[in-house]
């Protein structure tokens, strides 16, 4: 008798920790994917999390992205840094990144888009994303130096 209950309260321990581990990894997913669920489509976003999250949540720039041709349309002149003035809190992006140095992955098909990110208005600063039509995105803080591929 002593020995089934024995084995019987190691079992039971088992199962104790098999829900507690089984619950906390159900919890982590959840926190995992709140960041998504604040990204509201249609709204302006500025900064590289959001825009990350926005462009893999909808496959598109949020609608405050305007590419240099839009811009320049509206009166933009990047030797003016007037983007704000002739704009609604428009940022520059969508524009075709040419990969000239070949820094970036080459796959037959696969295209790169360049945005700005972490923009304040007047001139345009050296931060960007540059994101494939395959998924890849990548940061540079340094306008294309360097690049960190963003998960």
């Amino acid at each position: 008798m002593g020995r089934i209950l024995k084995t019987a309260k190691i079992v039971l321990a088992i199962l104790l920790l098999l829900i507690t581990v089984s619950c906390s990894s159900t919890e982590s997913a959840i926190i995992d994917k709140a960041p998504a669920e604040g990204i509201v489509e249609n709204q302006s976003y500025y900064d590289l999390e959001d825009v990350v999250l926005y462009l893999k949540t909808y496959g598109e720039l949020p609608p405050n992205y305007l590419t240099k041709k839009e811009a320049r349309d509206r009166g933009w002149d990047s030797d003016e840094g007037n983007l704000w003035a002739v704009s609604d809190g428009a940022v520059i992006g969508g524009d075709v990144f040419g990969n000239r140095e070949g820094i970036l992955q080459e796959k037959e098909g696969r295209v790169y888009y360049e945005a700005d990110v972490n923009y304040n208005g007047g001139y345009r600063g050296a931060e960007r994303i540059v994101y494939s039509n395959d998924g890849l995105v990548f940061y540079t803080k340094d306008h294309y130096e360097s690049f960190q591929e963003v998960e």
